[in-house]
């Protein structure tokens, strides 16, 4: 054996003794899985699809082949069945969403002692950084998880309701990619007719008004192998968080919801009416868009003339005074897809709470009962009479406005002189001292459309009256007056000495007797001295302090020529 194949023997073994003491050539991928995420709800199985983002490189030297984050693309491919080299598709198994991998793969298990494309050299040790972003399966329906559910729900969503919902779009990874919450609107849209991507319609069905949902949609349910803009990527699984704020149908009627009635109930509205009512109004997620409480003033309006949304028109008939409904009017009923400006939103469901505060008909008398009404009932109060009673003024609601009882005596009026509304004028005519009335007055009889220090506006008033004294009257311009025929001639009857004069006190004295025997009248409310001074006055022309008989005749001439001239 020469020298040189002695050499080369002797290098041959040292070799073989220095790989001995190193590592050996890679039977198996290796796998160093440096960042898992703490939630792992699936992991990549034979025949799964996926989409990863990597960056590959060379073992021996670290210099990169290729990135598909220099493409800007995600790779898409299924694993397990040959579409990746060998190495590749056992390095992806058991691979988490948002995991990331550096997958080692020997050259038995890449590109073999062949490369590929001048790419890949021959028994290159190939270095793949893997970040996992989707996984799906043929076999993958939409996951719907529900987050949250009202306790009572009496209406789930079907194909052909019209639905306003808020959400937050994101990929598998977390990336989102949408929101309604961003642009401040909801995203409104027919269920079933083909205008959402599949699974959203799916993952909308049978949902609540108030219901959170997180909806898990497959991409050949989403977007498919196209994807949607810059935003959702071909083949990307969306996960969409669902909150369902309003839903209708296009055939819904009114609904209405009789909360409390009243008992004794003997009137209901119909149309011509003219309501006051109490409301607040909210959305079906609760919302609320407008209280009539908050203005601390009634809506008022008449019903059946279209001066309100015609789900509100329709369901104020058949209200009593005092009766409380929940009122639900859908959008078709209400302001439709138009809303109003930034308080209703397009195709918005209404609700509103209702309380009857008090209704009339223009044509409406006043309503007047007797509650109790002496035996003795001879002489009751008519115009010009003067009377003294008491009283209770309340809303119809039972809100009490004024009360006799707040002041230290009864009020007092002269009837027929436009002290007090016309229907409280009324509602106190005809009756006895001691009866006692109940008297509704509507505001045309009260204080009308602009009401009164508080009244409010076109408030149907309800009075408790009680008649304590009645001063018979006298018509209005005068202060005295016969009850039957005087005595004629008059002035020997006033001259009661025979003296052919009368001073003050000899009139005083006529006067008052013909008071006391019934026979005549002094105007009520006044000092009698008083008025029957000035009476005295009017008579004594001279002012001499007495009355002759010429004076008297001189009166009544001038007041018989006056009646002439008014008679002209």
């Amino acid at each position: 054996m020469d020298l040189t194949t002695l050499t080369v023997l002797f290098c041959l073994h040292v070799t073989l003794v220095t790989v001995n003491c190193n590592p050996g050539p890679l039977e198996d991928v290796v796998i160093d899985r440096y960042d898992i995420p703490k939630i792992c709800p699936r992991e990549v199985q034979t025949e799964d699809f996926i989409r990863y983002h990597f960056n590959g490189t060379f073992s021996a030297d670290g210099k990169k082949f290729d990135s598909s984050h220099d493409r800007g693309k995600a790779f898409i491919s299924q694993v397990g069945l040959g579409r990746l080299i060998t190495g590749m598709d056992r390095g992806l198994l058991s691979m988490c969403v948002n995991e990331r991998r550096r997958i080692t793969i020997p050259p038995h298990l890449a590109y073999g002692s062949i490369g590929t494309g001048g790419v890949i050299p021959p028994d290159a040790v190939l270095v793949y950084d893997v970040l996992m972003l989707d996984i799906w399966n043929t076999q993958d329906t939409v996951q719907i998880r529900t987050l949250s559910k009202p306790a009572s729900c009496n209406r789930t969503t079907v194909a052909s309701d019209f639905v306003r919902y808020h959400y937050n779009g994101t990929l598998l990874s977390g990336a989102a990619f949408g929101s309604s919450h961003s642009k401040n609107s909801t995203y409104d849209t027919y269920l079933g007719q083909g205008d959402l991507i599949k699974g959203m319609e799916e993952g909308l069905l049978g949902m609540c008004v108030g219901e959170r949902r997180i909806i898990i949609v497959p991409p050949f349910l989403a977007y498919g192998e196209t994807g949607q803009g810059t935003q959702v990527p071909p083949q990307a699984t969306l996960v969409f968080q669902v909150l369902l704020v309003d839903v209708f149908n296009p055939k819904d009627d009114l609904v209405v919801e009789v909360k409390e009635v009243p008992e004794g109930c003997i009137r209901r509205t119909v149309t011509g009416d003219y309501i006051r009512y109490h409301y607040n109004g909210t959305f079906q997620d609760g919302t609320a868009f407008d209280s009539s409480y908050k203005r601390n003033s009634t809506y008022n309006t008449y019903i059946g003339k279209g001066y309100v949304i015609q789900g509100m028109d329709k369901a104020l008939h058949g209200l009593c005074i005092g009766e409380k409904r929940k009122i639900t009017i859908p959008p078709h009923m209400a302001y439709g897809q138009e809303g109003v400006g930034d308080l209703i939103p397009s195709s918005a469901v209404l609700i509103f709470n209702i309380h009857v505060i008090d209704f009339h008909n223009p044509e409406d008398p006043v309503d007047i009962k007797s509650t109790y009404k002496p035996q003795d009932c001879k002489v009751t109060s008519e115009a010009d009479d003067l009377i003294q009673y008491r009283y209770n003024c309340s809303m119809m609601d039972g809100t009490l406005l004024y009360s006799s009882d707040h002041y230290e005596s009864p009020s007092i009026t002269t009837l027929g002189a436009n002290k007090v509304i016309l229907g409280l004028e009324k509602g106190l005519s005809g009756m006895c001292v001691g009866e006692r009335r109940e008297v509704v007055v509507p505001p045309h009889w009260g204080h009308g459309e602009n009401g009164a220090g508080g009244v409010p506006r076109s408030a149907v008033l309800f009075f408790e009256l009680e008649l304590v004294e009645l001063q018979k009257g006298v018509p209005e311009g005068y202060m005295f007056v016969w009850l039957g025929d005087g005595p004629d001639p008059l002035f020997p009857a006033m001259d009661l000495n025979g003296d052919k004069e009368v001073p003050l006190e000899e009139f005083s004295a006529f006067i008052m007797l013909q008071v006391k025997e019934g026979k005549g009248r002094l105007l009520p409310g006044f000092d009698a001295d008083t008025i029957i001074k000035d009476m005295f006055n009017n008579q004594d022309r001279n002012e001499d302090g007495k009355i002759v008989e010429y004076e008297l005749k001189l009166k009544v001439d001038d007041e018989s020529e006056q009646v002439k001239r008014d008679e002209l």
